[in-house]
């Protein structure tokens, strides 16, 4: 098997094996689920942000191998991009303390890792899209030195049969191509996870599903790309575009893309596993020794080694999975909604407001998924995308008198969600300071309307009335943007004026 990934070849047997394998898995998930296997309640959360490097000249920096080998820790990884890093923070209790502790965790290991860049010429920079990224920097020469990037970008490449096309109409429009999938790496996230029994596992993920558009509105932090500004939040159509293994007539006969927000509120995490299977062609037929099956019967759990793989390269922004921990199975829903950034505070501010009012919105005795149509909420979450904080989204009327009506997003956030997000972390058990302080943050970029995309933006044009060259201003705002997420304070309160 490890010959095959380096080769990156497959043939007809390997899909054959593949598909009965991922068949074999789905039974082994729906009889895991039949058989109430699953883990019971933990209230356990995680967190994962994906990183840039950049030089004090605001360019990046192609170099997370010599930077990783600086860190030496096993929380920072490679991502796509040479100029990328992940860092991942460990399972956490949601109840007391919880988000001040992941803020002091967040604050002091990526100081140690900037630091340590700093050592080559680079640091850390949390933005969903580097500004200063060129089409030149995101080629398969800069693709990191993996195995699973290369194998991966030929499987896309391959099922694709032609170049990219990147073709964003915003502020400004973008139109061109891209051979490889190097273009992803621009678009740098935070992943959220939360463990849940597979009876609350549908609402969790309905109810997450709601609200990604109010996420991308207060925490839109992506609005430029190759020299252009585009969507408040560039990075879904980006991701979209890049990944994209269907050419213009599979587009055109309705095939579904392989980055999706979903088509309709569920009933069971077995649904999306399912949908998964039915909808997406393998793209890494890598089969595992393990007979998922045979290992039921003799009554232990097995890994679902094809199933996870599979489900990995089907990139929902709400995503199931499937995990073990100390040989007993769980489900979690990774909310792939938000950019990384700008500040570690700003980071724990978004968790907690999405933590909360996922909570709350779950156990609502008239859930929003039975009072709002799902396209409206996949059309929600186009618009907050390409307005960010200044969105108009449908929402349900409140009362019982149903129907649906628009209002802008940081009003509804301010008048409505707030306070349920409030109550949701109350029903998770976090301590009233923590949830006052960062609930107090999202309250503050809505009160001002601000956000990192607003600002980054808004610096942007500040800079060019100053006569500066469009590269020369979108490297200091880059600059300047570093500077300030430096310091920690959160991004409403950031000043404005010309980054110089």
């Amino acid at each position: 098997m490890g010959e095959k990934v380096v080769a990156g070849g497959f043939d007809l047997s390997d899909r054959q094996r593949y598909r009965q394998k991922l068949q074999q898995c789905l039974e082994g998930l729906a009889r895991l689920l039949k058989e109430k296997r699953f883990d019971r309640p933990k209230n356990l959360m995680g967190l994962e942000i994906e990183l840039n490097l950049a030089g004090t000249d605001g360019q990046p920096r192609m170099m997370n191998a010599a930077v990783l080998d600086r860190i030496a820790s096993r929380d920072f990884q490679t991502e796509l991009g040479m100029f990328n890093l992940e860092v991942n923070i460990a399972p956490h209790r949601l109840a007391g303390h919880v988000l001040a502790q992941l803020d002091e965790e967040l604050r002091t290991g990526l100081a140690y890792a900037h630091r340590k860049a700093t050592e080559l010429d680079a640091g850390i920079v949390m933005i969903g899209i580097l500004p200063t990224l060129t089409r030149t920097d995101l080629v398969p020469a800069n693709l990191s030195d993996v195995d699973r990037y290369a194998l991966l970008n030929d499987q896309i490449v391959a099922a694709r049969g032609e170049d990219f096309t990147l073709d964003i109409d915003g502020v400004e429009r973008l139109h061109c191509t891209a051979s490889s999938i190097a273009p992803e790496a621009a678009c740098t996230s935070v992943q959220l996870h939360l463990q849940v029994t597979p009876a609350r596992f549908a609402d969790v993920w309905n109810a997450a599903q709601a609200v990604a558009a109010v996420q991308i509105a207060v925490g839109a932090n992506s609005p430029f790309l190759f020299g252009r500004e585009l969507w408040r939040e560039s990075r879904p159509p980006l991701f979209t575009q890049a990944t994209d293994t269907r050419p213009p007539e599979l587009q055109a006969q309705g095939v579904r893309p392989r980055t999706w927000f979903g088509e309709r509120w569920i009933s069971s995490a077995y649904e999306l596993f399912e949908e998964n299977l039915r909808y997406f062609p393998a793209l890494l037929p890598i089969c595992d020794e393990e007979d998922p099956l045979r290992v039921l019967d003799h009554g232990g759990v097995p890994r679902l080694q094809e199933l996870v793989l599979h489900n990995g390269t089907v990139y929902r922004w709400n995503r199931p999975v499937y995990g073990l921990a100390d040989g007993t199975p769980h489900l979690r829903v990774e909310n792939r909604v938000l950019p990384a950034g700008p500040t570690v505070t700003d980071v724990v501010a978004n968790a907690a407001f999405y933590y909360g009012l996922v909570r709350a919105l779950a156990e609502e005795s008239r859930p929003i998924w039975t009072r709002m149509p799902f396209d409206a909420a996949a059309d929600n979450f186009d618009t907050a995308c390409r307005h960010g904080i200044d969105a108009e989204l449908h929402w349900p009327r409140p009362g019982r008198g149903g129907g649906m009506t628009r209002v802008p997003a940081v009003k509804l956030v301010r008048d409505e969600l707030l306070p349920l997000a409030a109550a949701g972390l109350d029903a998770w058990n976090v301590e009233p300071a923590d949830r006052d302080h960062y609930l107090g943050i999202i309250e503050g970029r809505c009160r001002r309307r601000t956000n990192g995309a607003s600002w980054q933006a808004d610096t942007f044009h500040r800079t060019t009335e100053t006569g500066a060259d469009r590269e020369t201003a979108l490297a200091a705002v880059t600059r300047r943007y570093g500077e300030l997420a430096h310091l920690g304070d959160p991004v409403h309160t950031w000043p404005a004026g010309p980054a110089v």
